[in-house]
């Protein structure tokens, strides 16, 4: 009789386009030439494989939570560090609380936009396939997606955000939306 084979370890760089994204959701937009959101993305990998032993044999959505969780208190640290502010309880819960939004929204928005009953039960595994798609847009067509869709602006705030008009949002957003589904679906086939 062969002994139980134990689970393996997540892989964890699957996961860091989805957690860039939530990072650059989350920060505000006056830390952004000040903080690295790959910084903090880098810190939070290394502490999931430094705790890659608790996290064997999870389930991927509890991995996921792991990984929320660690990046919002490294954000936290980071702003604390660059504002040289107190450690503020309240805003460390705000940034998870907000991270967890972020995430909900990425989950709404591809629920929204799938057909199938099926493709529901796999949102999770979608969340990650579309931050990875995100990222490999041009940074303005996926600035303007992320802002108008993940984030709710109007129009006439990404512009504002993006220091553009909004007919040019508009094409950032068409061209974004159609490469994304693009991408999509050619991960789709592959």
């Amino acid at each position: 009789m062969e002994p139980p084979t134990e689970a393996p370890a997540p892989d964890l760089e699957q996961f860091r386009d989805y957690l860039r994204l939530l990072a650059r959701l989350h920060l505000d937009p006056r830390l952004r030439g000040k903080l690295d959101p790959s910084g903090v993305v880098q810190q939070t990998l290394l502490e999931a494989h430094q705790a890659r032993d608790q996290l064997r044999g999870r389930a991927e959505a509890e991995v996921l939570a792991w990984l929320r969780k660690a990046l919002a208190h490294n954000l936290a640290d980071e702003v604390r560090r660059l504002t040289a502010g107190k450690r503020d309880a309240v805003r460390e819960e705000s940034l998870q609380a907000a991270l967890e939004q972020s995430s909900a929204r990425l989950d709404a928005w591809l629920a929204a936009e799938q057909s199938s009953p099926s493709r529901l039960a796999e949102r999770q595994e979608q969340s990650v396939r579309l931050a990875a798609a995100l990222a490999r847009l041009p940074d303005k067509q996926r600035q303007a997606v992320e802002l108008r869709h993940l984030q709710g602006l109007s129009l006439g705030e990404v512009a504002a955000e993006m220091d553009t008009t909004k007919t040019a949002v508009v094409g950032l957003l068409h061209r974004g939306v159609e490469k994304l589904r693009g991408l999509l679906n050619d991960d789709d086939r592959g």
